[in-house]
């Protein structure tokens, strides 16, 4: 017992240091955690803090658990249905395209079609966790395309329920086809069951748990999500949907904050946990046999998330940067592609699955936070064609949704076209700016005398157009970025970029 102890207890103090000098990085902390499993277990030639991975079993489900009612506590229902229809398409053709493309490497793969319906879910559903902790350390919560990278993980979310719902049954062995439709019958059952009680029993749980001591509540809580996780898998539902649909219906209750803040440090610990308990179950060894149909799987994906990310842009108007934000942001694979490895593990499937995702998700992980902060090389390259000719100046800038100084717009049209300065030296430009305060019309920086940068430094007023036919963008020198219009003709948006454009004025 003694020795159990202190192999847990140094695993994860060991996970957790990996995880502090991986956020130094600016890294997230999954891949840190399965890294300290896959060097630390016994099927990695080296030290072995945990003989046995099957010990850690009831605290690996645990923290699946409670990471899975976590999001589902989390969940916004109403933001969602709110989207409008733009946004539920964006996120379909993502799903759509990515789980397709899973899918099809699957069976390309011959690993027949239970474990190409598995890769076809780890490949198309992206961490939710890895691409909010991107957002708030990239300073791109004002970005224009923001909400709609919100959108589409929370509509992947909801998508993950039913992917769930759908693959276990096909996971547990069926005697019939007859005996299959009636598991997913009773799968799809059960799901809606949970929708109803937390469409109208809201109510009767927040009086079942609700106390004023944290103490209590978390109990109750915890010991009403592990029944509901524990019934789920009885009646052939995944314990993480059960968990799941348990935390929707704790988020329509009046303690819904105060279930959050209490389990968060609960919902840490043991998915840390989690992660380190799958990476132990990878022989290095294995690794070597999946890196081809890895590398693939990373090619595939990274295509397929850049062309979704360009549909995405297309439906909203964002330009190139906003696209390869969106493409590249929910590139990363994390703690859903793991929860499907570990049902096909647990159900039989073909043993390469384990070492495959865990490749896949380790790479995927490191490199997304890489590419996305460098997006603005993905925008360079992207055609001008696929995304409309007026983004020609302006592709590589993000697109704010917080300007501070529309107030000093007092004009925003125009007849003038001509820089009074070039025209009385006699000198040519290349395109037209309008300063949104006075009115000005000067040269944009790609002509020889800058005249609209110099109208800036000397009067200090902020915001520009271009007055170019076809591109209708605002440009705000003190935020250094593309401003939506309040009542624009188009929708743009982005946070402050890291450097003054070369050639947006």
């Amino acid at each position: 017992m003694h020795a159990d102890l202190i192999g847990l207890g140094a695993l994860v103090l060991v996970a957790g240091l990996l995880a502090r000098g991986g956020r130094r990085l600016g890294l997230p902390t999954v891949p840190f955690f399965m890294l300290t499993g896959i060097l630390l277990g016994p099927a990695t030639p080296g030290p072995v803090l945990v003989e046995h991975p099957e010990d850690l079993a009831i605290l690996a489900a645990l923290g699946l658990v409670l990471l899975l009612f976590s999001l589902g506590v989390e969940f916004p229902v109403e933001q969602v249905l709110a989207s409008g229809r733009r946004l539920f398409i964006a996120a379909g053709s993502y799903i759509a395209m990515n789980v397709s493309a899973g899918l099809g490497l699957g069976f390309a793969l011959g690993w027949g079609t239970p474990e190409a319906l598995v890769i076809g879910g780890a490949l198309g559903i992206s961490s939710s966790a890895i691409a909010t902790k991107l957002l708030i350390e990239l300073r791109r919560l004002t970005n224009a395309e923001t909400p709609v990278i919100l959108g589409i993980i929370v509509i992947e979310d909801l998508f993950l329920a039913f992917y769930l719902a759908m693959l276990t049954p096909v996971l547990s062995p069926s005697g019939s086809a007859g005996q299959l439709v009636l598991d997913i019958a009773i799968s799809f059952g059960f799901l809606l069951l949970l929708f109803a009680v937390a469409r109208f029993g809201a109510r009767a749980v927040g009086r079942l748990i609700g106390s004023h001591e944290d103490e209590i509540l978390v109990i109750l809580v915890v010991g009403l999500v592990l029944l509901v996780a524990g019934i789920s898998a009885d009646v052939g539902v995944s314990d993480a949907i059960g968990a799941l649909m348990i935390g929707l219906v704790i988020s329509r209750t009046t303690v819904r904050e105060r279930v959050e803040r209490l389990t968060m440090p609960l919902r840490d610990l043991f998915a840390a946990v989690f992660f380190v308990a799958f990476g132990l179950s990878i022989d290095v060894g294995e690794l070597g046999a999946v890196a081809v149909p890895v590398l693939m799987a990373v090619l595939l994906t990274l295509t397929v998330n850049v062309a979704a990310g360009l549909v995405t842009a297309a439906l909203f108007g964002f330009n190139h940067r906003g696209a390869a934000n969106v493409g590249l942001t929910v590139l990363g694979r994390g703690e859903f592609s793991l929860i499907l490895a570990t049902l096909a593990l647990a159900a039989g499937l073909d043993a390469r699955i384990g070492p495959f995702v865990a490749l896949y998700v380790l790479i995927l992980a490191v490199l997304s936070p890489m590419l996305a902060t460098h997006s603005r090389y993905l925008a360079r390259v992207i055609p001008d064609w696929l995304l409309r000719s007026r983004w020609r100046y302006v592709r590589e800038e993000t697109m704010s949704t917080a300007c501070t100084h529309l107030a000093l717009v007092t004009v925003t049209e125009t007849d003038t076209r001509e820089c009074a300065y070039c025209a009385e030296t006699g000198d040519d430009w290349v395109e037209l700016r309008m300063c949104l305060t006075c009115g000005a019309v000067r040269c944009c920086d790609d002509s020889v005398n800058k005249h609209a940068t110099a109208h800036f430094a000397e009067t200090g007023h902020p915001l520009m157009r271009s007055l170019q036919p076809g591109e209708d963008w605002w440009y705000c020198f003190e935020d250094r970025t593309l401003v939506r219009q309040p009542m624009g003709s188009h929708p743009t948006g982005g946070t402050p970029t890291d450097s003054k454009p070369t050639s947006a004025t």
